[in-house]
């Protein structure tokens, strides 16, 4: 594999297959009630990702177990880590986010993956979170939602923060010792090439864990779908997809783990969705180009730790080798 991939770090971490089993709650986010924005991020539909999530109505428990019970008979799996997937799952009082992580204390979860907003996070969450790790010795990991580094784009699609935020974000998590996760759309009408090299050179600076691309797709009743279906921008070829998400992974750190370089979304939800081929060929397709030409994740990385001194000897100054 031309990646490092995210099934092969859990099964070295915990000697076995591990599962997400996803949690979906009835919430909100601060850039759709009014706090940093009104009505979501411009590609964000009314249901979030919650076509793949389970029925928010459903309590955390009930979620949890039904969750591991199909998915433990289907793989044979005996271990699970609790995703907190939809809408900003830090934006809520303490007293509910403790209550919300008490909700998935279970003999079979070796971990929990929350996922937010950069903007949703300050030390009070982190705090908790550090408590609950150590009484349970669960994996902790935070997903951020980026999308992009180019803060430009960012204001396009109404994110409500800038990359500040998210930087400052990172560093508070990374205090704590948790794992990060950053998602990024390669495929943004307003970015080009080199925003795509930014974003992994940045992710890679951070020193984030983990990474998952996705490929833009559209909804209806949206603001980019409304965009799109009135012909205000288009969207790169499938063919140049490929070519973004390979030239991330070269300049991408090699120790930083993949969990994904496409989504999964039902055709009948989307306007647009993977330019209507299925996510597994595009994603095999990267593999073998990849492959065919000895590409691999981080090839491309020689610009961090003073790219310039690198090719520049200096008396008394050593290089990476030593010499």
């Amino acid at each position: 594999m031309p990646y490092n991939r995210y099934s092969n770090y859990l099964k070295n971490k915990f000697n076995e297959k591990v599962y997400k089993v996803t949690i979906n709650q009835p919430l909100t986010c601060p850039n759709r009630d009014g706090n940093c924005g009104i009505g979501g991020c411009a590609y964000c539909g009314e249901k979030g990702v919650a076509f793949e999530t389970p029925d928010a109505t459903v309590d955390i428990k009930t979620q949890l177990n039904e969750n591991i019970s199909v998915i433990g008979k289907k793989y044979n799996a005996n271990k699970f880590i609790a995703y907190f997937q939809n809408y900003s799952n830090t934006y809520m009082s303490l007293a509910d986010f403790r209550n919300m992580l008490e909700q998935v204390e279970h003999p079979d979860v070796v971990g929990v993956s929350i996922s937010t907003r950069p903007d949703c996070i300050n030390e009070q969450y982190l705090e908790v979170l550090d408590e609950f790790g150590k009484k349970t010795g669960y994996d902790i990991c935070v997903e951020l939602g980026l999308q992009t580094v180019n803060y430009h784009t960012l204001a396009k699609i109404n994110r409500g923060h800038s990359l500040a935020e998210f930087i400052d974000a990172v560093l508070r998590i990374q205090k704590y010792g948790f794992e990060t996760v950053v998602h990024l759309i390669l495929n943004l009408p307003w970015d080009s090439i080199a925003d795509v090299i930014e974003s992994a050179k940045v992710v890679s600076a951070l020193n984030l864990t983990h990474v998952k691309l996705h490929a833009l797709y559209l909804v209806r009743d949206t603001m980019m779908g409304d965009q799109f279906l009135n012909g205000e921008f288009e969207l790169i070829s499938a063919e140049e997809y490929k070519e973004r998400v390979i030239t991330f992974l070269r300049y991408l750190k090699e120790d930083i783990v993949v969990q994904r370089i496409i989504g999964r979304v039902p055709e009948d939800y989307a306007l647009f969705a993977n330019w209507g081929t299925s996510w597994w060929k595009i994603h095999d397709e990267i593999i073998v180009q990849m492959t065919a030409n000895n590409f691999k994740q981080g090839d491309l990385c020689d610009y961090l730790n003073g790219k310039a001194l690198k090719n520049k000897v200096f008396e008394g100054v050593k290089n990476e080798d030593g010499r």
